[in-house]
């Protein structure tokens, strides 16, 4: 494997790994936000949106303070390895999923809720049937994160330590031959950045359309 595909693997395996991870604890969360009312809701929610627009040299930032040597997660032994930028890309893209399945659920029809219920669907039973309501939101919100997470560049660099064939990644490698001169493995890279920007793109507006007909019908 070039060095070229291995940053495209890299970044690839990275992104949906986090992407992954937030899916498991991000969509219960929203569909939480959705479903409850509690004191204080408010403030989450703006919270949440607040933190859509994180740098990522923060998250960088925080991330290797929690993850150095002498960090809380030190004995771990996650920085300048992919698990490193796979815990930083999660913490930037937690929020974006929590809030996109919130807005994706509290979209679902009412009466789909009111049904679920009177058929005895209990708290689980009843998540599960908003989220099956509301999957092409949901495809949304995971495709969108995944578009997010594999164009970052400051976690990568931050966390990942830019290490030639186990950490570095397509935006990093970019980055790194850019200042370099090399003008022409930086525009593959890119090229292969913006296929992927243009395929999650494709898939959004694909989601988006057959959400509008299945609201539509």
């Amino acid at each position: 494997m070039t060095e070229l595909q291995s940053a495209v693997w890299v970044s690839i395996t990275v992104s949906l790994s986090a992407t992954a991870l937030c899916a498991l604890a991000g969509l219960p969360a929203g569909c939480l936000l959705a479903l409850r009312d509690f004191a204080g809701k408010r403030a989450v929610l703006a919270l949440l949106n607040t933190l859509l627009a994180l740098p990522t040299v923060v998250v960088g930032l925080v991330g290797y303070l929690l993850l150095c040597r002498r960090g809380p997660l030190g004995p771990l032994h996650l920085l300048f390895t992919p698990g490193a930028i796979v815990f930083g890309e999660f913490i930037l893209a937690l929020p974006i999923m929590v809030v996109f399945a919130h807005a994706a659920v509290a979209g679902v029809d009412r009466a789909a809720r009111d049904t679920a219920r009177t058929l005895g669907a209990g708290p689980a039973a009843l998540a599960w049937t908003l989220l099956s309501e509301a999957r092409f939101g949901i495809l949304a919100a995971v495709a969108a994160t995944f578009g997010r997470l594999v164009g970052e560049v400051g976690i990568a660099m931050m966390l990942g330590g830019n290490i030639s064939g186990y950490t570095r990644t397509m935006t990093t490698a970019i980055a790194l031959e850019a200042s370099k001169g090399q003008a022409g493995p930086a525009l593959q890279l890119g090229g292969v950045l913006l296929a992927i920007a243009v395929a999650v793109n494709v898939v959004l507006r694909v989601l988006q359309g057959q959400a509008g007909s299945e609201a539509a019908a």
